[in-house]
């Protein structure tokens, strides 16, 4: 019961997940390329509890299309019917033709179809199909040489194998991968805090409270105010040329703020160029 539960979950904040990553996906995954020109809403209200996960006109080489991608976190025997449903809602509402695409984050392997068709002669026939993508198949490495940044969130969930064998491991590479992005820290943090969640497919709360709790402190260092000065103030080149009189002062000054506010030595080494024995005397 408890799985079924967190499978709702996941599908109430899917779309509030993954709004982000449309350019990413589009542009990864699909290897389109692509100017988006509107979101489409569709809806059923009849058939359907919920609507679309997400669909969107696109200008392409290939004139415009719909992309419509939908995210799933458990196995729904019933998704191509829903799926053909949503290509003939693009087409008759939008007259466009539907790129569609079912992105699968769950925890078994993929057990959905990907078609319908019959053939009952020329005249009666059916031959429908839409691309299933297993994020648990794609390589954790191939993402990073990539600058789809927002597709990090989904490292987690991402190389079955190397997960499985790494175990709490492998989530702390994820977890240096997204610290280490060139981007700004609200973005950052934004990332950090959809992986977060995404893990709980696959880690248990403790882990993931573990392994999360030591970035989440390196931003609120980030943001803070001591660090803040050290970056406006250019204070890092003043100690790296060494040319301002009483430098090393200041630099002792801001190696016990910042070890008040719990950086590791070997940062605050980094930052303030003072030998780490002479910071590891500030904590005495």
């Amino acid at each position: 019961m408890e799985g079924r539960n967190m499978s709702q979950k996941y599908d109430i904040t899917m779309k509030n997940i993954f709004s982000d990553m449309a350019d990413d996906i589009v542009g990864y995954f699909l290897g389109l390329q692509y100017k988006k020109l509107d979101e489409l809403n569709i809806e059923f209200a009849r058939v359907e509890r919920r609507d679309s996960d997400m669909i969107f006109k696109c200008t392409t080489d290939k004139g415009n299309v719909a992309v419509h991608i939908e995210f799933q976190s458990e196995n729904d025997g019933k998704m191509p019917y829903r799926m053909l449903r949503y290509s003939l809602e693009i087409m008759e509402k939008h007259s466009l033709l539907p790129y569609q695409i079912v992105i699968y984050i769950g925890k078994d392997n993929v057990k959905m179809e990907n078609s319908l068709n019959y053939n009952f002669g020329e005249q009666n026939t059916l031959d429908y199909k839409y691309r299933i993508i297993n994020v648990g198949d794609i390589k954790y490495t191939d993402v990073l040489k990539t600058d789809y940044y927002d597709l990090y969130s989904l490292l987690p969930l991402m190389d079955k194998n190397r997960r499985k064998e790494e175990g709490e491991k492998y989530l702390e590479r994820c977890v240096e991968a997204i610290k280490d992005i060139p981007l700004d820290i609200n973005k950052k943090k934004d990332i950090t805090f959809k992986a977060e969640i995404l893990s709980g497919i696959f880690y248990k709360r403790e882990v993931i409270e573990k392994v999360f709790s030591e970035v989440v402190r390196m931003f609120r260092i980030e943001e803070s105010e001591t660090y803040k000065m050290i970056i406006e103030k250019g204070i890092e080149k003043g100690i790296e040329k060494g040319i301002e009189k009483g430098e090393k002062e200041k630099s002792i000054k801001i190696a016990k703020k910042l070890l008040e506010e719990g950086m590791d030595i070997d940062k605050i080494a980094k930052i303030t160029e003072l030998a780490k024995e002479e910071i590891k005397k500030l904590i005495n």
